[in-house]
């Protein structure tokens, strides 16, 4: 999976601009599908299997982006941020505009004093090279994403963007492996994750899914002076319990925990204080469903190097097979 990692975290397509990586996206899994779909908010649906369970895999492919809203007299552009960014992780972070433009992110210094602490993102700026709006290769409302290569360490990976594009993987990859199932399975590429959870919300209304899962990243607790949690890169699979916005079902909490030790796949239970995942949106879209979620462990979540353990991202795959391939009894 490690080339399709590289391919995709590589791919700038922030939230709303979703159409460059949902093409290479549908062109990975036209194979494997039985229907395919673009809904009326750039989601991407493929179906797979008829009876059973009507079950819904929703992994965000949008990114965290910067919207310019306004060029000043020197050329520098401002912007507002489409999704979370940390400041600290910011500075000097070089970006790629959807117009192929580079750029790098500057911070204003008012006083020597003052360049060791934080500035907010209000008093940041990209800086393009231009000198001023005549020379300015971006105008208002041109797009950006952070731009980081791919590296492979081995066991673990870094890419900027793996949430969620590592999710994206994982389904991909499981579509290519479920040779068969009971059920009627609704892989869901969705949009907009970032801003608002929009993507999952209208397509779980159209599907109606009995069941969602959301397959995305979590932040972890193994890193020195980290927030105490029990999630760790490279210890499996994260179940997801509860997070700031959604609580799992019980039911499909358990179903996923005895799948896991019934296929002796390695792990963990989260409950989380940040953040939240599309398993929301599925939870109160419509009628509602059962919903639960699956995480990657990942170190350094919305910055421009985040980190995963591949032995987790096989795991994940090797956990959804397991459960999409049998009756399911809740």
């Amino acid at each position: 999976m490690k080339d399709l990692i590289k391919k995709l975290t590589e791919t700038i397509s922030p939230s709303g601009y979703e159409s460059v990586i949902r093409e290479i996206i549908t062109e990975e899994i036209k194979d494997f599908a039985d229907e395919i779909h673009v809904d009326a908010l750039g989601n991407l649906i493929a179906r797979k299997g008829s009876g059973g369970k009507k079950i819904m895999l929703a992994a965000h492919m949008d990114e965290i982006g910067l919207i310019v809203n306004h060029v000043d007299e020197n050329g520098f552009a401002r912007f507002s941020p489409l999704g979370t960014f940390l400041p600290h992780t910011l500075v000097g972070a070089r970006v790629r505009f959807l117009n192929g433009t580079y750029g790098v992110v500057g911070a204003e210094y008012l006083k020597p004093a003052t360049q060791t602490k934080l500035a907010p993102l209000n008093k940041m700026f990209i800086d393009t090279g231009a000198s001023s709006p005549k020379d300015s290769p971006v105008k208002i409302g041109d797009v950006a994403a952070l731009e980081r290569p791919f590296h492979d360490l081995g066991k673990r990976l870094i890419a900027k963007s793996m949430d969620n594009r590592i999710s994206v993987v994982i389904l991909i990859e499981t579509m290519r492996k479920l040779k068969k199932t009971e059920h009627e399975v609704y892989f869901v590429f969705t949009t907009q994750e970032e801003v608002q959870v929009r993507g999952a919300l209208t397509s779980a209304f159209g599907i109606a899914p009995e069941i969602g899962i959301a397959i995305d990243i979590c932040p972890v607790g193994d890193t020195p002076d980290s927030a105490k949690k029990e999630v760790s890169l490279g210890k499996g699979v994260s179940i997801k319990i509860k997070d700031p916005l959604m609580i799992a079902d019980p039911r499909i909490v358990n179903w996923m925990i005895k799948g896991a030790e019934k296929a002796k796949i390695p792990y963990q239970r989260e409950v989380s204080s940040l953040g939240s995942t599309d398993a929301r949106a599925i939870q109160v879209a419509g009628a509602g469903a059962m919903v639960g979620g699956i995480s990657i462990p990942c170190r350094y979540v919305h910055s421009p190097s985040e980190m995963v353990d591949y032995d987790d991202v096989k795991n994940t795959v090797k956990l959804l097979i397991a459960l999409l391939e049998k009756k399911i009894k809740l």
